[in-house]
């Protein structure tokens, strides 16, 4: 089972409280809902010790779309379970209520398309977290284990305020521009979405780098130059803002992997 990732650890406490703060704090001018719904993924990697993470909110059609994920693996398994309509992330969105199991490669009488995908891409472990308040569910935050029974109830538990938290947030943010229906704003992210996935392709396609790679380092620049994502994605598309100038403005390893202006050479055949 893995460890626990805080107790006693009072660094750690200190870092879960600064992040429920972190989290919370949406009631502000130039709030960025993709920057907000990616923070949300990074903080649970970071606190829970979880092998990757992903989340999944409704739009105007209550459709839950992927909207944040850790990893290109995880993006592909969300869209997998919503393509097949099976798997964890729906069964918690329908039904407002955690959904877990402990080891995958048993859980095909469960989800007979998603528990064999699940496995194949290295995952044991699953808990599906309600992103809810009250009677409205806005979506679900998923967490992913590459062991089985990895993820403790301490873990969970501290998932789902983190979850909790969000969703406030979100809702509060709402309430702030005197939105009546919070589906609408999910639906703008989606459309913004749908940009930096564009602005991705052309940074990958151009310089041969895996579209992880390529969305870090759009949040990095955007972070750095006090940009919103959407609006530099669409100077990425439309060719004001190049390539070239993202690569020089990254940092020397991003994720554990080195950028480069130039191809290298077997990264295309990773895609």
């Amino acid at each position: 089972m893995a460890r626990v990732p805080f107790g006693d650890d009072t660094m750690a406490n200190e870092r879960l409280a600064r992040t429920l703060v972190e989290l919370a704090d949406t009631l502000v001018d130039d709030f960025d809902q993709v920057e907000f719904q990616h923070r949300l993924v990074d903080r649970c990697m970071e606190l829970l010790a979880v092998s990757a993470a992903g989340l999944l909110l409704g739009d105007s059609c209550d459709r839950l779309r992927v909207m944040a994920s850790s990893a290109e693996n995880i993006h592909l398994l969300e869209l997998f379970q919503l393509q097949n309509h099976e798997g964890p992330c729906l069964d918690c969105y329908l039904t407002g209520a955690p959904v877990s199991h402990p080891d995958l490669s048993l859980a095909s009488d469960r989800w007979p398309l998603f528990a064999p995908a699940a496995t194949e891409s290295g995952f044991r472990t699953v808990h599906a977290l309600p992103m809810r308040l009250r009677s409205q569910v806005i979506g679900a935050l998923n967490l992913f284990h590459t062991d089985s029974h990895a993820l403790a109830p301490e873990i969970t538990q501290i998932g789902q305020a983190l979850a909790d938290v969000a969703t406030i947030g979100l809702i509060q943010e709402r309430a702030l521009h005197q939105q009546h229906v919070l589906v609408d704003q999910l639906q703008t992210a989606l459309d913004s979405r749908v940009l930096i996935e564009q602005a991705k392709g052309i940074l990958a396609e151009r310089h041969h780098i895996d579209p992880t790679n390529a969305f870090a380092l759009l949040r990095t620049y955007a972070r750095d130059h006090n940009q919103r994502l959407t609006k530099l994605a669409a100077t990425v598309i439309d060719g004001s803002t190049t390539a070239t100038e993202l690569l020089a403005s990254a940092p020397a390893t991003t994720s554990g992997q080195g950028f480069s202006p130039h191809p290298q050479p077997d990264a295309k055949d990773r895609q």
